[in-house]
């Protein structure tokens, strides 16, 4: 198992723990720290732990807008807690993060093996279907367009 995967799943733990307990103040920062300890020895991805989680913590209402408007026939708060926070790390990873560190469709198959492993027999498939209309829709965009071309030329070199 790669590191980054790794560093997925300590995110999604620590995301995961974070929306469970919402009405409680938790600190992001010491969740992931006793995540990384029990979960991530030996991995060196701090950075990418941490830029990740606050990441979908700061863009949190963006993405839930996007999800809502991509899986209208599941209100987000019916959406199981792990198959929601799955997709907030790889919207994040689709619509904010460093393409040349990880593309689109890297971030999509990321999301979906996080589902697999942490979700229901179903994550999987509804993942795949959430981010796979994300990603369509940002193919049509000009914007979108522009990004995935400047991805397709980085990994040709």
């Amino acid at each position: 198992m790669s590191s980054r995967h790794i560093a997925r799943s300590i995110v999604l733990q620590s995301l995961y723990e974070l929306d469970f307990n919402k009405d409680k103040n938790l600190d992001i920062e010491k969740i992931l720290e006793r995540n990384k300890q029990e979960f991530g020895t030996g991995i060196d991805e701090d950075d990418f732990v941490r830029n990740l989680a606050q990441g979908v913590i700061k863009h949190q209402k963006q993405i839930d807008e996007i999800i809502i408007k991509s899986a209208p026939d599941w209100p987000i708060h019916q959406i199981t807690i792990v198959d929601r926070n799955v997709l907030r790390i790889g919207i994040y990873e689709l619509l904010f993060g460093d393409k040349n560190e990880v593309p689109p469709k890297v971030a999509i198959n990321e999301a979906i093996e996080l589902a697999k492993g942490y979700g229901g027999e179903s994550s999987g498939r509804f993942v795949n279907g959430v981010l796979g209309t994300i990603f369509r829709e940002l193919e049509n965009l000009p914007i979108g367009r522009q990004v995935l071309i400047k991805e397709n030329k980085n990994e040709q070199k």
